[in-house]
């Protein structure tokens, strides 16, 4: 399946790099990376961080673009193209895993995007400061507690993807993502001037050297930057496919991945100072984002604003992740049955809301996230990757890479991706079922 003559591509290069970065800065970013730096060594954890970040977003983002790009199909298409260049079959079936990924974080992701929509709402009217954060985030964690916000964030992402790849996601990612630093830039200055606030950039910032010599670092660093610039061999090569032929892939890539970790480091520096200012446990995962920051705001002078900011800022950043995942499980249906956009769209949209309706309560939502971002997401990420530096093989995917370059890639990028980077993204799944999770 060759580029499909007058298919659309994004209008020009800003766009393309705000819809990854979208894609890219999710959940992650906002309630794992702030822990992780202060948990694992402050800014000692930056430097296997941003090692990591660099081999990554150079090879692994830029494949994936490439990928997409050379092919102009989603993760079932091209892995058949790949396997097709060796003259094997089953290349379909491989290219399901990464798109059960998709779906699988797709389905969980709708559910703590309505759980912002509804804290948003809460910060707007004041509720939520009103009420114990706790008891406010308890009430909608139980048995379909949250379907009409659930409800409404897919019908958010639905309707903006009808609307076609590039007109929809592209309009979205370009308010939605400046918007989101902008707010993030906002909160990071009000914070600096908490009281007390200064312990929280001694966590972030004083380097605890000692922490280099232990593997759980650089692991942990791994996964994060792995899982933070969705290497996943799906929704990164989807967006690839829509890149115009005269853009240099490897560029936008670097460029996705520098301004996937400022959004992290933004994060970082508005909620762990106010973490600190407030004297209470930086804590990961949703209870840093739903139970300790409501905390924060309501003890805030103009909490009731700049809660709204938070939330909106990372509703903004759910969003643009959320239509990512459903452009690739959309776009599957569209080539592999005879459904136009709209309606693979809204089946979709269905099929996200009927699974995850009954995922509603907080322990099973748990439960399906880890299964999905344990066991299907690396592995799909890793097919993706030998996909690319393997069975494509490097004269296939180098003429792709360097398109839109001033002077080619040298062949040990070649060398580093398939032997350095491919071996990586295989321990990335075994460590992260020995772990339970190192993204």
């Amino acid at each position: 399946a060759k580029m499909k003559e007058g298919k659309t591509t994004f209008t020009n290069k800003l766009g393309f790099i705000l819809a990854s970065v979208g894609s890219a800065v999710g959940m992650g970013n906002i309630w794992m990376f702030p822990y992780r730096v202060g948990a694992y060594g402050g800014a000692a954890f930056l430097l296997p961080y941003i090692f990591f970040i660099a081999l990554f977003g150079a090879v692994g983002l830029s494949g994936e673009f490439a990928f997409g790009r050379l092919t102009g199909t989603g993760p079932i298409g091209s892995y058949e193209y790949a396997m097709k260049t060796r003259g094997k079959k089953g290349g379909a079936i491989l290219g399901a895993i990464p798109l059960i990924g998709s779906l699988g974080i797709a389905i969980g992701y709708a559910i703590i995007v309505g759980w912002i929509l509804r804290f948003l709402k809460g910060s707007i009217t004041g509720e939520m400061l009103n009420i114990e954060s706790s008891e406010y985030f308890g009430q909608i964690t139980g048995a379909f507690g949250s379907t009409p916000w659930h409800i409404i964030v897919i019908l958010i992402a639905v309707i903006a993807l009808m609307t076609g790849i590039i007109t929809g996601i592209e309009k979205v990612s370009k308010f939605m993502m400046p918007a989101f630093y902008i707010l993030f830039i906002i909160l990071a200055i009000r914070v600096a001037f908490l009281p007390g606030a200064i312990e929280g950039y001694k966590y972030l910032l004083i380097p605890r050297w000692e922490y280099l010599l232990k593997p759980e670092t650089w692991i942990m660093a791994m996964g994060q930057a792995f899982f933070s610039l969705s290497i996943t061999g799906s929704g990164m090569i989807i967006y690839g496919s829509y890149l115009d032929k005269k853009e240099d892939v490897v560029h936008s890539a670097i460029m996705t991945a520098i301004l996937d970790t400022c959004a992290a480091m933004l994060a970082g520096f508005a909620i762990i100072p106010a973490v600190f200012a407030f004297g209470m446990d930086p804590a990961s995962g949703p209870p840093l984002m739903f139970i300790t920051i409501p905390k924060i705001f309501s003890k805030m002078p103009m909490g009731q604003l700049f809660g709204a900011f938070f939330f909106a800022s990372v509703l903004f950043a759910g969003i643009t992740s959320l239509i990512n995942m459903f452009e690739v499980c959309s776009e599957a249906v569209q080539s592999r049955t005879k459904l136009s956009r709209k309606p693979a769209v809204i089946l979709i949209g269905l099929i996200v809301f009927a699974v995850g309706v009954f995922l509603e309560y907080e322990p099973y939502m748990g439960r399906w996230m880890d299964m999905i971002t344990i066991y299907v997401v690396p592995i799909g990420a890793v097919l993706g990757a030998i996909m690319i530096y393997w069975v494509l093989g490097k004269e296939n995917i180098a003429k792709e890479l360097n398109l839109g370059r001033e002077k080619p890639l040298k062949d040990s990028f070649f060398w580093i991706a398939k032997y350095f980077y491919v071996f990586l993204a295989a321990i990335v799944v075994i460590l992260s079922i020995v772990y339970g999770g190192i993204g």
